[in-house]
């Protein structure tokens, strides 16, 4: 067999649909116990320019305990704080580290730069646009509570933010499956992404919805999903952009109303309880925000090893 070749994975569109599975099913065995020791001997950078609680840590202790050996960097750590450039920072650093994790609120042009280089992968942790390891772990959550993927009916419920788009780019090449995202007008979905959603959609056979109306709540869905309002690193130029956002929290009647008795409750994290989720859903019965909270460190650990020695 050829030599595996290293890999990014900067953008849900970067995986064919085979990998995607994989890559969802890899994250399950993770958490069985497999993969002890697929990256002994191999070095991963951690560079975090926002804030991070789960996402860093999953990828550190994921990296550890796949037996690589870590560095984290700060965000005024590297030269490129001093004015070197990205193409000399990948050079260098590629000489170093089999893989770099790396997350910023800019758009994915810099992690581009950064993976244009043959030695080192590079791993997108939250760009502006997509947050493409949350979805792995949304969806790794989803197969492990239901047993399966095909005609799930997700509920988004917030912001188009970049946990929307990822789910957006990926729930849309599962068969069957349905995601209805109702998102305050002005704070959709990018018209690309919802595009792109389509697009896997009309080939898979799912259906990718988007409303701007609360009214629009469908019913009978498997999975409720919201994100906090104020994404990292982000702002909104409209001062009085929470009253536009109100009619779209996630409530104990949104549960009642939307979700099968069987439906449950899905938050990527942090949440700000009483803004884009009553705390008796977040904390209640029906919630399995913790569970996928802790399922990204078993997708950072079958991602990382994806990337940098290939499927096993």
């Amino acid at each position: 067999m050829a030599a595996w070749t290293v890999r990014p994975l900067l953008s849900i569109n970067d995986l064919s649909d085979a990998e995607l599975r994989y890559l969802v099913e890899r994250g399950i065995a993770m958490r069985r116990g497999e993969g002890a020791g697929s990256l002994r001997g191999k070095a991963v950078g951690i560079w975090f320019r926002k804030t991070s609680t789960r996402t860093r840590t999953s990828f550190t202790i994921g990296a550890a305990r796949l037996g690589a050996d870590t560095i984290a960097y700060g965000p005024a750590d590297l030269q490129t704080n001093t004015g070197e450039t990205v193409e000399d920072t990948a050079a260098v650093l590629s000489g170093f580290l089999d893989a770099l994790v790396i997350r910023t609120a800019e758009s994915l042009a810099e992690m581009r730069a950064l993976a244009d280089q043959p030695r080192m992968a590079v791993v997108n942790a939250m760009s502006e646009n997509e947050h493409p390891t949350q979805a792995l772990a949304d969806l790794t959550t989803l197969l492990e509570h239901f047993g399966r993927l095909e005609g799930l009916h997700v509920l988004y419920m917030g912001e188009g933010n970049n946990s929307a788009a990822a789910l957006a780019l990926s729930l849309s090449r599962i068969p069957d499956t349905r995601l209805t995202l109702l998102t305050p007008a002005g704070y959709g979905l990018a018209p690309q992404v919802l595009a792109e959603a389509h697009a896997y959609a009309a080939d898979s056979g799912a259906a990718v919805e988007e409303s701007h109306d609360p009214a629009d709540l469908p019913r009978g869905v498997d999975v409720v999903y919201t994100t906090r309002w104020q994404t990292t690193g982000s702002s909104k130029p409209d001062p009085e952009w929470r009253r536009g956002f109100e009619p779209f929290r996630v409530t104990e009647a949104v549960m009642r109303e939307a979700a099968a008795p069987h439906g449950v409750f899905m938050h990527d994290l942090p949440a700000h309880r009483g803004e884009e989720v009553d705390a008796s859903v977040l904390d209640g019965p029906r919630s399995i925000a913790l569970r996928q909270a802790q399922n990204k460190m078993y997708s950072a650990m079958a991602v990382l090893e994806w990337c940098v020695v290939g499927p096993r």
